[in-house]
């Protein structure tokens, strides 16, 4: 069971050159304000290759493969990473095609292939052109666009300070002194040495803006070492609704609620494979052994389910909320 982005932006591809790195034959550029996660795949006769997640910040470019772009057809998508606020953003197109959560190499019998693996899911993927060369690059844009890598990687400093809890004005490529305070304040805070680069700094941005600004919705991480299921159980207006089962991979995140969360508390069950409690509680909901949408929580056991104790999780009213699930529990 696995939900899609809310509110997902499906932008047109912009292919242009740009500075590749060293010994890429395909160069994926992101010239948006979001740091995003992308994947891509090579297809042909014999099947499809698809490789993910290649991590690109604003203003820069990443190889996303090294070998020489010599299949019938590439394609491409990417998606806002976590650390951003608000509803998450996607670049693709239409041809579903498998991915995993965590870091992976998906090789298939065709493109468009049914996901069958438990940690499989289909994303829809653009086709990339690449003219019969064997090197190739290609920019992300986001609408309207900047002007520049430049201009995108100072608009990316602004988002990420704004996810961090700084008050800034609009995200744009325009310095202005209230963003110079603000990266002042957070360089310092972070102990940065003056040597620190641009690397350095997306990296701390991304990583305290995921402790500070969860994305609108519910989003479940797995930081351990098996893959998890997770059932979720919220209340409204007096009645129960659980669902399950996200399949989350160790390593990796699910989005399991895409809207702005309405209560303030939502109730967790992850377990391993074979049934193990990860994360539980003293508060009992009905769980089925297959994929399960129940509305209600009382005479489980009449209706045919199982009534398993949940872990509640205080999302604090926030639009967004991160439950972080280690070998011991939640975090």
């Amino acid at each position: 069971m696995r939900a899609d982005f809310a509110r997902t932006a499906l932008l047109s591809l912009l292919l242009l050159a740009c500075a590749a790195p060293a010994r890429a034959s395909l160069t994926l550029c992101n010239r948006t304000s979001y740091i995003l996660y992308a994947a891509t795949a090579a297809a042909d006769t014999a099947g499809s290759e698809t490789h993910g997640w290649t991590r690109i910040a604003p203003g820069d470019c990443q190889a996303a493969r090294t070998e020489a772009l010599t299949a019938q057809s590439y394609f491409v998508y990417a998606r806002s990473g976590l650390s951003h606020s608000g509803p998450a953003r996607a670049w693709g197109g239409n041809l579903p095609i498998c991915v995993k959560d965590a870091n992976f190499v998906l090789r298939q019998a065709a493109a468009g292939a049914a996901c069958t693996a438990d940690d499989q899911f289909s994303l829809p993927f653009a086709a990339l052109d690449t003219h019969g060369k064997p090197n190739w690059s290609m920019t992300f844009d986001e609408n309207p666009a900047f002007a520049s890598l430049t201009a995108a990687q100072l608009a990316g400093v602004k988002r990420l300070l704004a996810d961090n809890g700084y008050k800034l004005g609009a995200i744009d490529a325009r310095p202005d002194k209230r963003t110079g305070a603000a990266l002042a304040a957070f360089r310092q805070r972070m102990h940065f040495s003056p040597q620190a680069g641009n690397a350095d700094l997306f990296n701390a941005l991304e990583v305290q803006a995921m402790k500070t600004a969860a994305p609108a919705g519910y989003t479940v991480c797995n930081d351990t070492r098996a893959l998890l299921l997770v059932a979720l159980a919220q209340i409204a207006g007096g009645k129960a609704t659980q669902h399950g089962w996200w399949k989350i991979p160790a390593g990796a995140c699910a989005k399991a609620i895409t809207t702005p969360l309405a209560s303030g508390t939502v109730w967790l069950l992850a377990q391993k494979a074979n049934g193990a409690v990860v994360a539980g509680g003293a508060e009992k909901f009905c769980v089925a052994a297959v994929e399960f949408d129940i509305q209600d929580r009382g005479s489980c056991a009449a209706r045919g389910f199982s009534e398993t104790g949940f872990a509640r999780t205080d999302t604090g009213h926030r639009a967004g909320y991160i439950a972080r699930i280690g070998e011991h529990g939640l975090k």
